[in-house]
C-alpha cells in the first residue's frame, strides 16, 4: 500500500463536472490500494472574484479580512469533493488548513508554514477514509486563518507529503508534465520524462508557472519525489526527483524559462563606499519586496551604479523608495523600466560542460537582441532583454542547445 498526496489546481475543479470527474480518478487510485489525501485549490476564478468583492469595498483592504475571505474557496471545493467521492461509495472527509494543524507564521497573504500535526489525518488513513485537504493556507498560532500566496496549494500538498513521509506526490495540472519550454511560445517543446529538484526550482524561479517555487523547495529539502500530471489526460508526466547517474549524462540544457513579469530599476551616482548597496537594497526588501538580478558597476569619479529587477506588481512601491533612497545619499538619477523581461537556460549538465554562456550569448546575437544585464548559478544562466524580443530569444535558445523536438513533416 502506497501513500500518495494528490493536489488538484484550479482547472482541474474549476466546474462541478469536473470535481465529479476528480473524484472518479481518486476512487480509482485508492481502490487501487493506495491511501490518499487529496488538496484541492479553489475553483477558477472563484479567488479573483473573491478578490475583486473586497477591492468593492476598499481598495487596500485589511490582509488579516482579505485571509479570511480568500480561504473561502477552497473550502467549497473541499466540501463538494467529499460530498462526489461519498456518492461514488468512498469514506472521504474533508478539512481545512487550521483544521489539520497545518501552522503558519502571521505574514498574511505570504504565510509560511512552520509545522503541521499529522495525526488526524493519519487515524483517517488508518480508518480507509481519503482526506480532503483545503490547499493555500493554514492558521498562526493565534488561531488566525493565514494564506500562503498564489500557488499555494502546491506548498500545501508537498508540505503534508513530507509531514506524512508519503510515497509520491502528484500535482494535477491543466499540463500534462513540465516541457522544455512553454509550447505556447515553442510549438516543437517536449516533454521531460524526468527533472531534478534543482533544475526545478530554477525553472520555477525563472518564470515557469507549473509549479510554485516554494513547493519544489520543499520536495528537494525533504526528498518528496514530486510528479506533475494532467487531469484531463493519462499519461505519466514529470517526475521532480533527486539528481541520479543517468540524469549526469543528459543534455546540458534542459529547459528554457522565462518571465515577463519583470521591472527594472537604477540609481546612478551614489558613493562608492562600504555599505551603499545594504543602503539601496537593504530598504527595498524590508518593503517585502523580493529582488532578483542585481548589478553594480563604478565609474572613474568613483560614484557607482546599482541595477536590480523586481516583480512588475512591486515596481511602483519600488520606485517610490529609492527615490526616497536616492534623496538621502545625493544619487544623480533614479530610473525604471517595466518594458523588460527575463531568459534562462537550465540544466545540470552545464556543470560539467564548457562553452555554455558564449553558446547563449551568440544565439541571442544572431537575432540581434541586446543583453542588458546577466546573472548565472552553478545550473543556470540568465539573461534580461527588452520584452519585445521575449518570444523570439525563447525560440533562438531552444533551437540553439538541441531542445526541439523533431520535426515531423521531415520524418
Amino acid at each position: 500500500m502506497s501513500l500518495i498526496v494528490q493536489k488538484y489546481g484550479g482547472t482541474s475543479v474549476g466546474t462541478v463536472e469536473r470535481i465529479q470527474a476528480v473524484a472518479e480518478k481518486v476512487a480509482k487510485s485508492q481502490r487501487s490500494g493506495n491511501q490518499l489525501v487529496v488538496v484541492v485549490s479553489a475553483m477558477s476564478g472563484e479567488t479573483n472574484r473573491l478578490i475583486g468583492l473586497a477591492k468593492d469595498i476598499d481598495a487596500e483592504p485589511c490582509l488579516r479580512e482579505m485571509d479570511v475571505l480568500v480561504s473561502t474557496g477552497e473550502q467549497v471545493t473541499i466540501a463538494l469533493l467529499g460530498m462526489a467521492l461519498k456518492k461514488l461509495g468512498v469514506e472521504a472527509r474533508s478539512y481545512t488548513g487550521s483544521q489539520v494543524c497545518i501552522l503558519t507564521d502571521n505574514a498574511h497573504g505570504k504565510a509560511r508554514i512552520q509545522d503541521i500535526d499529522g495525526h488526524r489525518i493519519e487515524a483517517d488513513l488508518e480508518a480507509g477514509v481519503v482526506v480532503v485537504v483545503a490547499g493555500f493556507q493554514g492558521a498562526d498560532e493565534e488561531g488566525n486563518i493565514t494564506t500562503l500566496g498564489r500557488g499555494g496549494s502546491d506548498t500545501t500538498a508537498v508540505a503534508l507529503a513530507a509531514a506524512l513521509n508519503a510515497d509520491e506526490c502528484q500535482i494535477y495540472t491543466d499540463v500534462d508534465g513540465v516541457y522544455t519550454t512553454d509550447p505556447r511560445v515553442v510549438s516543437r517543446a517536449q516533454r521531460l520524462d524526468k527533472i531534478t529538484f534543482d533544475e526545478m526550482l530554477e525553472m520555477a524561479s525563472q518564470g515557469s508557472k507549473i509549479l510554485q517555487i516554494r513547493s519544489v523547495e520543499f520536495a528537494g529539502k525533504y526528498n518528496v519525489p514530486l510528479r506533475v500530471m494532467s487531469s484531463f489526460e493519462e499519461g505519466p508526466g514529470t517526475l521532480i526527483s533527486l539528481e541520479d547517474e543517468d540524469q549526469m549524462e543528459k543534455a546540458v540544457v534542459s529547459g528554457i524559462a522565462f518571465n515577463r513579469d519583470e521591472a527594472k530599476l537604477t540609481i546612478r551616482g551614489i558613493p562608492d563606499q562600504p555599505g551603499v548597496a545594504y543602503k539601496v537594497l537593504g530598504a527595498i526588501s524590508a518593503a517585502n519586496i523580493e529582488i532578483d538580478v542585481i548589478v553594480q558597476n563604478v565609474a572613474k569619479d568613483n560614484s557607482a551604479t546599482i541595477t536590480f529587477t523586481v516583480h512588475r506588481n512591486d515596481l511602483t512601491q519600488a520606485e517610490k523608495l529609492l527615490k526616497q533612497i536616492a534623496t538621502d545619499l545625493g544619487a544623480q538619477e533614479v530610473d525604471a523600466d517595466d518594458r523588460i523581461a527575463k531568459v534562462s537556460i537550465v540544466g545540470v549538465g552545464m556543470r560539467s560542460h564548457a562553452g555554455v554562456a558564449s553558446q547563449m550569448f551568440e544565439s541571442l546575437a544572431k537575432e540581434g537582441i541586446n543583453i542588458q544585464l546577466i546573472t548565472t548559478s552553478e545550473i543556470k544562466i540568465t539573461v534580461v532583454i527588452e520584452e519585445r524580443y521575449l518570444e523570439l530569444a525563447v525560440r533562438a535558445l531552444h533551437s540553439g542547445f538541441g531542445l526541439d523536438a523533431p520535426d515531423p513533416e521531415q520524418g
